[in-house]
Protein backbone atom coordinates (compact mmCIF):
# COMPACT_ATOMS: atom_id res chain seq x y z
CA UNK A 1 0.00 0.00 0.00
CA UNK A 2 1.15 3.47 -0.97
CA UNK A 3 1.13 6.52 1.70
CA UNK A 4 1.06 9.82 0.96
CA UNK A 5 3.73 12.19 2.28
CA UNK A 6 3.43 14.80 4.68
CA UNK A 7 6.62 16.91 5.17
CA UNK A 8 5.50 20.00 7.12
CA UNK A 9 8.33 21.80 9.33
CA UNK A 10 7.66 25.69 8.59
CA UNK A 11 4.57 25.65 8.96
CA UNK A 12 3.04 28.03 12.14
CA UNK A 13 0.75 25.51 13.57
CA UNK A 14 -0.85 26.65 17.35
CA UNK A 15 -3.72 24.56 18.77
CA UNK A 16 -5.49 25.74 21.82
CA UNK A 17 -5.87 22.40 23.87
CA UNK A 18 -7.57 23.80 27.19
CA UNK A 19 -5.03 26.18 29.21
CA UNK A 20 -2.43 24.76 26.77
CA UNK A 21 -1.07 25.53 23.71
CA UNK A 22 0.04 22.82 21.51
CA UNK A 23 2.97 24.23 19.29
CA UNK A 24 3.32 21.59 16.10
CA UNK A 25 7.14 21.16 15.48
CA UNK A 26 7.13 19.06 12.68
CA UNK A 27 4.71 16.65 11.03
CA UNK A 28 6.68 13.88 8.73
CA UNK A 29 6.23 10.81 6.74
CA UNK A 30 8.85 8.22 6.32
CA UNK A 31 10.29 4.72 5.38
CA UNK A 32 13.08 2.95 8.08
CA UNK A 33 15.08 1.19 5.61
CA UNK A 34 17.94 1.91 8.35
CA UNK A 35 17.00 1.78 12.11
CA UNK A 36 16.97 5.26 13.41
CA UNK A 37 19.77 5.15 16.24
CA UNK A 38 19.44 5.66 20.27
CA UNK A 39 18.72 8.62 21.26
CA UNK A 40 16.03 11.23 24.01
CA UNK A 41 14.16 14.70 23.31
CA UNK A 42 14.68 16.91 25.95
CA UNK A 43 11.54 17.53 28.73
CA UNK A 44 10.65 19.91 25.99
CA UNK A 45 9.25 17.86 23.96
CA UNK A 46 6.71 15.07 22.53
CA UNK A 47 6.13 12.80 19.43
CA UNK A 48 3.06 11.15 18.69
CA UNK A 49 4.67 7.99 15.85
CA UNK A 50 1.84 5.83 13.87
CA UNK A 51 3.31 3.17 11.63
CA UNK A 52 0.93 1.80 9.38
CA UNK A 53 2.72 -0.57 7.76
CA UNK A 54 6.36 -2.36 8.51
CA UNK A 55 8.08 -4.42 11.55
CA UNK A 56 10.53 -3.91 13.98
CA UNK A 57 11.86 -3.25 17.09
CA UNK A 58 11.09 -0.06 19.79
CA UNK A 59 13.91 -0.08 22.72
CA UNK A 60 12.74 2.56 25.04
CA UNK A 61 13.98 3.24 28.44
CA UNK A 62 16.15 -0.26 27.88
CA UNK A 63 12.75 -2.16 27.58
CA UNK A 64 11.86 -3.98 23.97
CA UNK A 65 8.69 -4.02 21.94
CA UNK A 66 7.48 -5.61 18.73
CA UNK A 67 6.41 -3.05 16.12
CA UNK A 68 3.89 -4.28 13.45
CA UNK A 69 1.23 -2.35 11.31
CA UNK A 70 -0.74 -0.01 13.17
CA UNK A 71 1.18 0.25 16.27
CA UNK A 72 1.15 3.67 17.80
CA UNK A 73 3.81 5.34 20.35
CA UNK A 74 4.67 8.74 22.06
CA UNK A 75 7.96 9.30 22.97
CA UNK A 76 8.02 12.41 25.76
CA UNK A 77 10.56 14.07 27.95
CA UNK A 78 13.82 12.19 28.43
CA UNK A 79 12.35 8.56 26.96
CA UNK A 80 15.68 7.61 25.24
CA UNK A 81 14.60 5.44 22.64
CA UNK A 82 15.76 3.32 19.41
CA UNK A 83 13.82 2.33 16.66
CA UNK A 84 15.35 -1.07 14.81
CA UNK A 85 13.58 -1.63 11.36
CA UNK A 86 13.10 -5.42 9.95
CA UNK A 87 15.12 -4.84 6.18
CA UNK A 88 12.61 -7.22 4.77
CA UNK A 89 9.87 -5.26 6.00
CA UNK A 90 10.46 -1.78 6.30
CA UNK A 91 9.01 0.09 8.81
CA UNK A 92 6.11 3.49 7.58
CA UNK A 93 5.93 6.30 9.93
CA UNK A 94 3.83 9.30 10.87
CA UNK A 95 5.51 11.20 13.00
CA UNK A 96 3.76 14.59 14.67
CA UNK A 97 6.67 16.18 17.22
CA UNK A 98 5.36 19.08 19.42
CA UNK A 99 5.65 21.13 22.65
CA UNK A 100 2.99 22.57 24.90
CA UNK A 101 3.09 25.89 26.33
CA UNK A 102 1.39 27.07 29.40
CA UNK A 103 0.52 25.60 32.68
CA UNK A 104 -2.36 23.03 33.64
CA UNK A 105 -5.05 24.93 36.17
CA UNK A 106 -7.84 23.43 38.15
CA UNK A 107 -10.72 22.51 36.23
CA UNK A 108 -13.04 25.12 38.77
CA UNK A 109 -15.33 27.14 37.30
CA UNK A 110 -14.77 26.03 33.71
CA UNK A 111 -17.45 25.45 30.89
CA UNK A 112 -17.96 21.70 30.51
CA UNK A 113 -16.32 22.04 26.78
CA UNK A 114 -13.06 23.81 28.92
CA UNK A 115 -13.17 21.03 31.28
CA UNK A 116 -12.90 18.13 28.32
CA UNK A 117 -10.13 19.83 26.73
CA UNK A 118 -8.27 20.56 30.14
CA UNK A 119 -8.75 16.85 31.05
CA UNK A 120 -7.79 15.66 27.56
CA UNK A 121 -4.02 18.30 27.85
CA UNK A 122 -3.54 16.75 31.38
CA UNK A 123 -3.02 13.33 29.92
CA UNK A 124 -1.01 14.13 27.36
CA UNK A 125 1.47 16.29 29.17
CA UNK A 126 1.26 13.45 31.60
CA UNK A 127 2.04 10.47 29.76
CA UNK A 128 5.48 10.74 28.71
CA UNK A 129 5.81 7.47 27.31
CA UNK A 130 2.99 5.23 25.79
CA UNK A 131 3.16 2.45 23.29
CA UNK A 132 -0.30 -0.41 21.94
CA UNK A 133 -2.34 -0.77 18.51
CA UNK A 134 -4.12 2.05 17.43
CA UNK A 135 -7.85 1.52 18.08
CA UNK A 136 -9.30 4.97 17.33
CA UNK A 137 -9.03 4.48 12.89
CA UNK A 138 -5.80 6.95 12.86
CA UNK A 139 -4.81 6.01 9.51
CA UNK A 140 -7.30 7.96 7.57
CA UNK A 141 -6.85 11.32 9.75
CA UNK A 142 -3.24 11.29 8.51
CA UNK A 143 -3.88 10.09 4.92
CA UNK A 144 -5.96 13.87 4.70
CA UNK A 145 -3.98 15.56 6.16
CA UNK A 146 -1.49 14.24 3.45
CA UNK A 147 -3.63 14.95 0.90
CA UNK A 148 -4.79 18.69 2.25
CA UNK A 149 -0.74 19.57 2.78
CA UNK A 150 -0.28 18.44 -0.64
CA UNK A 151 -2.98 20.04 -2.51
CA UNK A 152 -3.20 23.27 -0.42
CA UNK A 153 -6.86 24.37 -1.83
CA UNK A 154 -8.42 27.36 -0.48
CA UNK A 155 -8.88 26.60 3.87
CA UNK A 156 -6.52 23.96 3.75
CA UNK A 157 -4.09 25.96 6.72
CA UNK A 158 -8.03 25.42 9.19
CA UNK A 159 -7.87 22.00 7.63
CA UNK A 160 -4.50 20.90 9.08
CA UNK A 161 -5.19 22.46 12.16
CA UNK A 162 -8.44 20.30 13.12
CA UNK A 163 -7.62 17.52 11.62
CA UNK A 164 -4.26 17.55 14.04
CA UNK A 165 -6.39 18.40 16.71
CA UNK A 166 -8.70 15.33 15.91
CA UNK A 167 -5.21 13.04 15.63
CA UNK A 168 -4.73 14.74 19.63
CA UNK A 169 -7.73 13.67 20.80
CA UNK A 170 -7.83 9.88 19.16
CA UNK A 171 -4.11 9.59 21.04
CA UNK A 172 -6.07 10.85 24.19
CA UNK A 173 -8.47 7.98 23.45
CA UNK A 174 -6.28 4.86 22.33
CA UNK A 175 -4.75 5.69 25.97
CA UNK A 176 -7.42 5.46 28.18
CA UNK A 177 -9.59 2.86 26.04
CA UNK A 178 -6.35 1.09 26.77
CA UNK A 179 -5.40 1.63 30.27
CA UNK A 180 -1.60 3.26 30.12
CA UNK A 181 -0.03 3.22 32.69
CA UNK A 182 0.42 7.23 33.38
CA UNK A 183 3.67 9.02 35.24
CA UNK A 184 3.29 12.40 36.40
CA UNK A 185 5.84 14.70 35.27
CA UNK A 186 6.28 18.46 35.69
CA UNK A 187 4.98 20.41 32.76
CA UNK A 188 7.16 23.12 31.64
CA UNK A 189 6.72 26.20 29.55
CA UNK A 190 8.30 25.36 25.79
CA UNK A 191 10.24 27.62 23.37
CA UNK A 192 10.42 27.71 19.67
CA UNK A 193 12.03 25.91 17.39
CA UNK A 194 15.22 25.85 18.48
CA UNK A 195 14.69 22.62 20.49
CA UNK A 196 14.11 20.63 17.34
CA UNK A 197 17.14 22.13 15.63
CA UNK A 198 19.48 21.38 18.89
CA UNK A 199 18.28 17.52 18.96
CA UNK A 200 18.78 17.13 15.01
CA UNK A 201 22.13 19.06 14.96
CA UNK A 202 23.41 16.64 18.29
CA UNK A 203 21.44 13.78 16.28
CA UNK A 204 23.46 13.82 12.94
CA UNK A 205 26.17 16.03 13.41
CA UNK A 206 27.78 14.77 16.86
CA UNK A 207 31.26 13.79 15.05
CA UNK A 208 31.62 17.77 14.15
CA UNK A 209 28.80 20.08 15.73
CA UNK A 210 30.66 22.83 17.53
CA UNK A 211 29.47 25.40 20.17
CA UNK A 212 30.28 28.19 17.86
CA UNK A 213 28.36 26.77 15.22
CA UNK A 214 24.92 25.44 16.88
CA UNK A 215 24.99 28.90 18.53
CA UNK A 216 25.19 30.20 14.83
CA UNK A 217 22.16 28.22 13.68
CA UNK A 218 19.80 29.22 16.78
CA UNK A 219 20.39 32.39 16.39
CA UNK A 220 22.24 33.00 19.78
CA UNK A 221 25.21 33.64 21.70
CA UNK A 222 27.74 31.30 22.72
CA UNK A 223 27.15 31.60 26.46
CA UNK A 224 23.32 32.07 25.88
CA UNK A 225 23.73 28.60 23.92
CA UNK A 226 25.86 27.02 26.85
CA UNK A 227 22.90 28.51 29.31
CA UNK A 228 20.28 26.75 26.80
CA UNK A 229 22.08 23.51 27.23
CA UNK A 230 22.26 23.52 31.18
CA UNK A 231 18.81 24.28 31.97
CA UNK A 232 17.09 22.36 28.92
CA UNK A 233 19.55 19.18 29.20
CA UNK A 234 21.31 20.24 32.46
CA UNK A 235 24.61 19.31 31.09
CA UNK A 236 27.48 21.31 29.16
CA UNK A 237 28.09 21.37 25.53
CA UNK A 238 30.85 19.55 25.84
CA UNK A 239 28.81 16.90 27.67
CA UNK A 240 26.20 16.91 25.23
CA UNK A 241 28.21 16.04 22.73
CA UNK A 242 30.12 13.46 24.30
CA UNK A 243 26.59 11.75 25.09
CA UNK A 244 25.55 11.76 21.63
CA UNK A 245 29.01 10.75 20.51
CA UNK A 246 28.57 7.72 23.06
CA UNK A 247 25.03 6.65 21.45
CA UNK A 248 26.21 6.89 17.99
CA UNK A 249 29.35 4.54 18.51
CA UNK A 250 27.23 2.15 21.17
CA UNK A 251 24.75 1.86 17.82
CA UNK A 252 27.54 1.41 15.45
CA UNK A 253 28.85 -1.43 17.79
CA UNK A 254 25.51 -3.58 18.06
CA UNK A 255 24.69 -3.13 14.33
CA UNK A 256 27.61 -2.97 12.37
CA UNK A 257 30.62 -4.86 11.58
CA UNK A 258 32.74 -1.17 11.36
CA UNK A 259 35.99 -2.06 13.17
CA UNK A 260 36.22 0.26 16.21
CA UNK A 261 39.36 2.41 15.59
CA UNK A 262 36.85 3.40 11.80
CA UNK A 263 33.84 3.98 14.75
CA UNK A 264 36.50 6.38 16.49
CA UNK A 265 37.40 7.99 13.38
CA UNK A 266 33.25 7.91 12.27
CA UNK A 267 32.39 9.70 16.03
CA UNK A 268 35.00 12.45 16.01
CA UNK A 269 38.02 11.02 18.41
CA UNK A 270 41.51 12.41 17.00
CA UNK A 271 42.51 8.71 18.34
CA UNK A 272 41.26 4.93 19.49
CA UNK A 273 42.93 5.37 22.84
CA UNK A 274 41.09 8.71 23.75
CA UNK A 275 37.87 7.18 21.79
CA UNK A 276 38.27 3.56 23.92
CA UNK A 277 38.98 5.44 27.26
CA UNK A 278 36.12 7.56 27.02
CA UNK A 279 33.94 4.59 26.10
CA UNK A 280 34.71 2.76 28.71
CA UNK A 281 34.51 5.25 31.47
CA UNK A 282 30.83 5.93 29.85
CA UNK A 283 29.45 2.02 29.44
CA UNK A 284 31.97 0.42 32.04
CA UNK A 285 33.52 -2.01 29.60
CA UNK A 286 35.93 -1.47 26.15
CA UNK A 287 34.32 -1.22 23.01
CA UNK A 288 35.32 -4.80 22.07
CA UNK A 289 33.20 -6.19 25.00
CA UNK A 290 30.18 -4.01 24.01
CA UNK A 291 30.10 -5.52 20.77
CA UNK A 292 30.22 -8.75 22.22
CA UNK A 293 27.24 -8.35 24.64
CA UNK A 294 25.05 -6.10 22.75
CA UNK A 295 25.34 -7.21 19.02
CA UNK A 296 21.75 -7.71 17.47
CA UNK A 297 21.03 -11.32 16.74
Amino acid sequence: MNFPPIHMDHMDVKIPFGDLMLNILYVRFGYFYSSFREHAHSNKSYELHFIPQGQGTLVANGQRYPISANTLFMTGPDVTHEQITNPEDPMAEYCICFEVIGDIEGLANKTTKEQDLAHMADIVVRTPFWIGQDTQQMLPLFQQLAHETTQQHIGYYSMVIGIIEQLIIRLVRNYTSNQPSLRPVQLKTLDDNRLVIIENSFLGEYATITLQSLADRLGLSVRQTERTLKSRYGVSFTQKRQQARMSAAAYFLATTPMSVSRIAEQTGFATLEHFSQTFKKLYGITPSAYREHHKLS
